[in-house]
Formats: structure tokens, sequence, C-alpha cells
């Protein structure tokens, strides 16, 4: 079970720093190894970076020692709440400049985080004052990596403010309304087709979707919530992540419950089966718009499970519908 940052003691937060410090330095390793064939002046920038990681390393280890002697307990940052999973940078291929750029900035957002929280918590006054002193290390660190752009992107360099922004609007509310509603849609698909097909009564399907939508917007809502209280992320407050998750979740499955209104059977199914295909396209063009991923990726990813499910939602519903037998 990770532990929340407010339960760590002041030895645990000096070894998960000096932690931070090794990954980081890894990470801007592997940037600077995938941009030395298109951009090695670049690439020379975040070598450096590697080796004022490698010094605030040794600054952290310094200190652990003489406070708490030669073992450093092993702690990564996937042992504490409020941390955001990152896919290792050599783990994605074709990766561009900018995107380069915005994740050694969004790193160092979440280290410099780390240390005013850290320096926050701790009571020994030389400890609070090398965190704070790596902090604004930290945040000089992000502002080079924001700037990069202005030397080697080839279309014009957006605004530092105009980044931000954007970077806390995705975190904050995109990511977690896109996880809802594509959750929202999908998993009430089956439930709400299988209703239909095996009584063959809209009001019947409408109230099982209808409770499936609440049902798992409310579910996905606090799972949101709880997943992570935003002090080292900057994701924003827990409440409004999970208020936007819970609400596009139930949207999801609204959608194609509502045509159940319709008193007709076939006209119902026939715009829930409308409205379907518009929500998955909409998924697919908001993964493509906000989270890069390519759009015939996102569109074969979520149009083909989104299908597989509507499938066996129409199939478990003959099984029991009204021309089954017995």
């Amino acid at each position: 079970m990770a532990k929340s940052f407010k339960e760590l003691s002041e030895r645990e937060i000096l070894a998960l720093a000096i932690t931070l410090e090794e990954e980081d330095g890894r990470t801007y390793g592997d940037i600077a190894d995938a941009l030395a064939g298109s951009y090695p002046a670049t690439s020379k920038v975040f070598e450096e970076m590697i080796a004022q990681e490698s010094e605030h390393r040794r600054r952290l280890t310094e200190m652990y020692r003489s406070r708490f002697g030669d073992h450093i307990c092993m702690i990564h940052r996937q042992d504490v709440k409020g941390f955001v999973h990152r896919k290792p940078i050599w783990l994605t291929k074709n990766l561009s400049l900018d995107r380069l750029r915005r994740e050694a900035a969004s790193m160092e957002l979440e280290t410099r985080r780390f240390y005013e929280q850290a320096a926050a918590k701790t009571n020994d006054a030389g400890t609070r004052a090398l965190l704070i002193d790596l902090a604004e290390q930290e945040r000089a660190h992000a502002a080079t990596a924001e700037k990069l752009s202005e030397q080697n992107l080839t279309h014009e360099a957006r605004h530092e403010e105009e980044q931000t922004r954007r970077r806390l609007f995705v975190m904050q509310v995109i990511q977690p309304g896109l996880a809802g509603l594509m959750d929202g849609s999908v998993s009430t698909l089956a439930p709400v087709f299988a209703a239909a097909f095996a009584t063959q009564k809209t009001w019947d399907a409408f109230l099982l979707g209808l409770a499936a939508s609440i049902g798992a917007g409310i579910s996905m809502g606090f799972a949101e919530a709880l997943s992570d209280d935003g002090s080292l992320t900057g994701r924003g407050r827990p409440l409004v992540r999970g208020v936007v998750c819970g609400l596009m979740t139930t949207a999801g499955g609204l959608g194609h419950t509502l045509p159940y209104l319709i008193p007709h059977f076939w006209t119902a199914t026939i715009v829930a089966l409308i409205v379907v295909v518009l929500e998955l396209g909409a998924i697919s063009w908001i993964r493509h718009r906000y989270m890069e991923s390519p759009w015939f990726a996102a569109a074969v990813q979520v149009v083909i499970g989104g299908a597989i499910v509507l499938i066996a939602g129409i199939l478990i519903g003959k099984l029991g519908g009204p021309g089954a037998a017995g």
C-alpha cells in the first residue's frame, strides 16, 4: 500500500528526494539521447541538466548521511500517493521536440512542488534550507525546458502562460473527464442493449441504463477523487476532478440510454445506435486532440472495443428475448 505524503518521516522524505533526482537524471539522459541526432544543441542542454541533477543528488545524500547514517532506505515515487505515473521515454517512439520539452517541464514542476511541500514539513533548519534551494533550482530548470522550443521548433512558439494553462486544463479537466466518458459510454453498452433486446420494452431498457449510468458515475467519481490529492502533481482539487469524472461517466451512459424514452422499440434502438457512433467518435477525437493519440490508433482502440461490448450486449439480450427457447 502506498503511503500518503503526510505520513512520510523526514528520513523517508530525504530518501525519496534522492530517488527522484536519480530518476529525473535518467529521464534527462533518455531525452538527450532521443534529441542527439536531430537537435544536438538541445541535447547538450539536457546533458547539462543531468549534471545538475547529479549535484542535487550529491547534496541530498550528504545531508541524509549526516542525519541518518549511510543506509538510505529504498523508496520510490510509486510508493507515495500523489505522483503521476510516467511512461518511460525510451518506451515511446517518434517523440517530437515539443512533446519532450513539455515532458521535461512537467517533470520539473512536479519535483519542485515536492520540494516545496517537503520543506514545509521538515523541522530541521539545514534540511529545510537545502530543500528550498533545490526547489528554486528546479524552477529554473522548468523555465529552461519551457524556452527550448524558441530555438528549435519550426512552428510559432507558444507563450509560457498559455502552455501552463493548457497543461493544467488537460490534467485537471480533460484527463478525468475523458476517463469518465470512456467508462460511462463503453461499460453501459452491454447492459442497456441486453435489456432492450431481452425485454423489447424501451422503458425497462431506459430504467436499467439510468441506474447503470448513475451508479457508474458515482463509482468513478469517488475513484478519481481518492486516487490523488493533487498536492504534488498540480492536478487540482480531488473534489473537482471527482465531480468532472463522475458527471462525464454519467453523461457517457445516458447518451445511448435516453433514446429508449421513445416508445417504439426499433426507432429507439436505431437512435441509440447512432448516438453510440457519435459517442465513440467524440472519444476518439478528444484522445487525438488532447492526449496526442494518433487518429487511427485512437479510433481503432475505441471503436473496436465499443463494438465488441455492443455486440456482446445484443447477443446476450437475444438469448433471453421473446423469441428465445423456454
